[in-house]
């Protein structure tokens, strides 16, 4: 998909009410709020999603995929703020190259953490420069594979009696699930709904 294109099915379509799901009654008040980017880059005239593997020797979700990002600090002043943020600090991707088009619902995870998703395009080529403290690896996956709905899957997941969905794509050697998978899975439906017709 092109980025010209995207852009209007992102703003054209909206999310289906029945298919947010919200854990707000069974996840605790007490959520830890953070933000992501999840920044999209046009390479060959196609987008490509940037994502991140985390390194195993972290507390939180070692070793798992997923956007630039991190929880929200005092003296930021927006959650976009906290996403821009991370990004540059995890990934070397400048605010300045990031236009942010808009964002996602909040995604409540069982970890405890409330993560607000913002979309983001990133204007010119760069060179990523990784924080070995909060990136291993990055990596991109073509959004044409995520768009394909055979490529994503969600499986139910019992937990203390309640069933939940579980989202997960294997793509290459990586395997993205959870919140990652889930905030993927919610783009791309949204990107998908009322296909633009030729």
């Amino acid at each position: 998909m092109k980025l010209a294109e995207f852009r209007l099915r992102y703003n054209l379509n909206t999310l289906p009410e029945l298919d947010l799901i919200h854990l707000s009654q069974e996840l605790s008040a007490e959520l830890r709020k953070a933000a992501v980017l999840i920044a999209l880059h046009e390479v060959d005239n196609e987008l490509e999603l940037i994502l991140t593997r985390r390194p195993t020797h972290l507390r939180a979700h070692p070793g798992q995929i997923s956007f630039p990002g991190g929880k929200v600090e005092t003296s930021d002043s927006s959650h976009r703020v906290t996403a821009l943020r991370e990004a540059e600090e995890e990934i070397g991707l400048q605010r300045s190259n990031v236009e942010v088009i808009g964002s996602l619902p909040a995604h409540k995870t069982f970890t405890g953490f409330e993560i607000t998703p913002f979309i983001g395009i990133v204007k010119q080529a760069f060179h990523p420069v990784l924080d070995p403290g909060e990136v291993d690896e990055y990596f991109t996956v073509p959004l044409s594979y995520l768009l394909n709905h055979y490529n994503r899957h969600t499986q139910r997941f019992s937990r203390m009696g309640i069933e939940y969905p579980v989202h997960f794509i294997p793509y290459q050697k990586y395997f993205i699930w959870g919140a990652t998978a889930a905030m993927i899975d919610l783009l791309c439906r949204q990107v998908s709904a009322n296909p633009v017709r030729s």
